[in-house]
């Protein structure tokens, strides 16, 4: 079983930028598929960014393509999601998840907050205008 714990989050400006960091322990993130979602208040939580096992694919929800990067390093057992040109509608709780993957270096990943088994506690974004 894989703990998560994100960090990073804050306050800042609009047009600014945050790193958010999920930190795994417990198992090596090396065979899990990775992903960050957010929950606006009164929103559901939505898709926002995954990554294969190895980082060797991404994807992105349209509202931040172009914005966000999403990363991974199995050496440090840490996932990344970096948000650049923020606004105050990506103001949302945060949440890092976790799925194993038959393999290391599957290509596949998720974007159906269903598909995770580990998550995080979350971590809190607020971008002022």
């Amino acid at each position: 079983q894989v703990q998560l714990v994100e960090s990073g989050g804050g306050l800042v400006q609009a047009g600014g930028s945050l790193r958010l960091s999920c930190a795994a322990s417990g198992r090596t993130i090396r065979n899990y598929a990775m992903g960050w979602f957010r929950q606006a208040p009164g929103k559901e939580r939505e898709f926002v960014a995954a990554i294969s096992s190895t980082g060797g694919r991404s994807d992105y929800a349209n509202s931040v393509q172009g914005r966000f990067t999403i990363s991974r390093d199995n050496a440090k057992n840490t996932m990344y999601l970096q948000m650049d040109s923020l606004k105050p509608e990506d103001t949302a709780v945060y949440y890092c998840a976790a799925k194993p993957v038959t393999y290391y270096g599957s290509s596949l990943l998720y974007t159906a907050q269903t598909a995770y088994d580990y998550w995080g506690q979350g971590t809190q974004v607020t971008v002022s205008s």
